[in-house]
């Protein structure tokens, strides 16, 4: 699922080669600014072409095609069986992950762009799917039928995905409020506000959320007690990437061209990585790596303890996806339509 687990914390179970050759590209009809989810030996991607794509994970051969009404933007998450995601057309899909047939689909109303998170119900019996909708509310309805649990309304549109750990559901939306919602009631215990319109997820570690917005402010706030605990500002520049979140470090990318590393304890920076274009891609840690892609069109792979660049691919074109990473390989979506593959050939 997007960022690897229901918290989005970023961090990837594998290590990742020295040097990575392109194993496989798979080329789809519109740009690809939804990030893969890979499962059970195939990666899911969602394309502006409308489709919902699932790909050979070895070999980058087309299994199946799943057609929604528009583009895709959204991430999708495979969950016992199950690839949901969501689309521009306004609905929340459920599609078989052997075959790609619709099993059900939800209609929120308006666009969906941000990835879909579950936790298990709280009766113990199956599991529900969150999603935020630009119709301003966060959606739960339960994985096997489609249909709604509750609904929580916020005042604006909603862009990320939602962060769940302990029963509590974090997002932000362009209301400049970080919304938190107590999952078992469906209701909202709190709002925190960040000053500015939250344009990507938070990543939720604990009790504390971490999550930049767009007056250039990136902020970790304690859920609990509703406060922020540290605000870190560099220049003048919005932050759309969502954060990567380790034992002692923060990382993500801003629109000042820069991947920034923070202390997680005081949000003191530790380094700053210079692209050459604004990084709206949402890095992933893989062992003592960060893997991320720019608008310049490269992807990158730089030292989690300095920053330092150990490897980078052009790609020719802007990369707004984040990277997923399984068994020490890379996969990534561009604005040229195309699924990438890296890794030790």
């Amino acid at each position: 699922m997007y960022r690897g687990g229901p918290a989005l914390l970023g961090v990837a179970n594998t290590a990742l080669p020295e040097r990575m050759s392109l194993i496989w590209q798979f080329k789809t009809g519109g740009s690809v600014k939804s990030s893969a989810a890979i499962s059970g030996g195939r990666v899911y991607v969602g394309s502006n072409d409308g489709n919902l794509y699932a790909i050979d994970f070895a070999t980058g051969r087309k299994i199946w095609a799943c057609k929604t009404g528009e583009g895709i933007e959204s991430s999708p998450l495979v969950h016992e069986g199950s690839v949901y995601v969501g689309s521009d057309d306004c609905f929340l899909y459920a599609a078989d992950a052997r075959d790609g047939r619709v099993r059900w689909k939800y209609e929120t109303g308006a666009r969906i762009a941000g990835a879909p998170n579950w936790i298990k119900a709280p009766s113990g019996n199956g599991a529900w799917i969150l999603v935020g909708s630009y119709d301003f509310k966060l959606h739960c309805v339960d994985a096997a039928t489609g249909r709604s649990n509750w609904v929580c309304e916020s005042s604006n549109y909603i862009n990320g995905a939602p962060a769940v750990a302990a029963n509590k559901a974090v997002f932000g939306g362009c209301d400049g409020i970080l919304h938190v919602i107590d999952l078992a009631a469906g209701k909202q215990v709190r709002e925190i506000t960040a000053g500015a319109y939250i344009a990507g997820s938070a990543a939720l570690d604990g009790s504390m959320a971490y999550f930049g917005h767009y007056e250039a402010e990136f902020l970790c706030v304690d859920i609990e007690k509703g406060e922020r605990v540290w605000t870190y500002r560099d220049r003048n520049f919005p932050y759309f990437s969502s954060p990567a979140v380790t034992e002692d470090r923060i990382v993500f990318g801003g629109r000042d061209k820069r991947l920034h590393c923070l202390n997680k304890a005081d949000g003191k920076p530790i380094w700053r990585f210079q692209a050459k274009a604004k990084i709206d891609s949402s890095p992933v840690v893989a062992g003592k790596n960060v893997v991320f892609g720019s608008d310049d069109g490269r992807l990158y792979v730089v030292s989690l303890s300095e920053g330092r660049e150990l490897w980078s691919h052009d790609l020719g074109q802007p990369i707004t996806a984040s990277p997923a990473v399984a068994d020490g390989r890379v996969v990534i979506g561009a604005e040229d339509g195309v699924v990438y593959c890296f890794g030790s050939k």
